[in-house]
């Protein structure tokens, strides 16, 4: 294997060690890549320090969490950024066109009423589980004949508290409940008990969709504020990206390429 070309910022060598302790802080498929983007966070970040040098910049470090102060290399590049990128507004149609284009993310929760059989086993207790499976899926059986049962069978058989209320859980908002458990909601109908047991980390369930609230499309006066805020913050970060790339561009960079993907991430 050919021995790695070094890496040169206007001339000056960085060092392989210091790279290679960078490399930790950037998770990547490979040894190799997690070098390459160590390297382009130390010429980026060395870049910005240099260039809030050559304007002076005096390091005044914040409060970033109780207790814990900036350091003065992250003041310094903190206040330069401020100083060169500012914080844009985004407007009355620019947040209504998101909006109109993104309208699906902007919809309530849906909401479940469900009811369910619980045939508690935890999943390392390989027999009980088993068992536990086996009384789901006869249970099942039993429903297909006499659906109208699923009250009487849930307050008679079932392992949850739910128990007491003939297995009901009440109304249930998306993402509250196990993702197995969820999955199988989505999919069945008002009224439909689940075909088959449901398996997760509490045991076999047997599940029931009693109704569903899908959740409606919030009006933008009520997500106005919060789209502005996130095109800002979007606006923002491709102010501070033109800036950088415009710091790479006027450097001289050897021995690795610093595409503008990878110079503002």
């Amino acid at each position: 294997m050919a021995p790695r070309s070094p890496i040169k910022l206007n001339g000056v060598v960085l060092p392989p060690q210091v790279i290679a302790a960078e490399a930790q802080h950037h998770p990547a498929a490979t040894p190799a890549d997690a070098f390459t983007a160590a390297a382009r966070a130390i010429i980026i970040r060395t870049l910005l320090l240099e260039e809030a040098n050559r304007r002076g910049i005096a390091p005044q470090p914040q409060l970033v969490a109780p207790g814990k102060r900036e350091l003065d290399d992250e003041a310094r590049i903190r206040t330069l950024i401020e100083a060169t990128v500012s914080v844009p507004g985004a407007g009355e149609d620019e947040c209504r066109a998101y909006y109109a284009a993104n309208t699906a993310r902007f919809r309530a929760a849906d909401l479940f009423d469900a009811s369910h059989i619980l045939f508690a086993a935890h999943p390392h207790d390989t027999e009980a589980f088993k068992a536990a499976l086996e009384r789901a899926e006869a249970t099942i059986a039993e429903l297909n004949q006499s659906p109208n049962r699923f009250e009487t069978i849930a307050k008679e058989k079932s392992d949850c508290d739910s128990r007491a209320n003939g297995g009901r859980l009440g109304q249930i908002l998306r993402g509250e409940l196990v993702s197995e458990f969820e999955q199988v909601l989505n999919a069945l109908a008002e009224g439909q008990i689940a075909p088959s047991p449901v398996k997760t980390r509490f045991g076999v369930h047997i599940v029931k969709l009693d109704a569903r609230a899908l959740g409606e499309i919030l009006p933008f006066e009520y997500v106005r504020d919060q789209i502005a805020a996130f095109l800002s913050e979007r606006f923002w970060r491709q102010d501070v990206a033109r800036f950088i790339e415009g710091l790479v561009a006027t450097a001289s960079i050897e021995g690795v390429a610093m595409n503008p993907k990878t110079a503002t991430s």
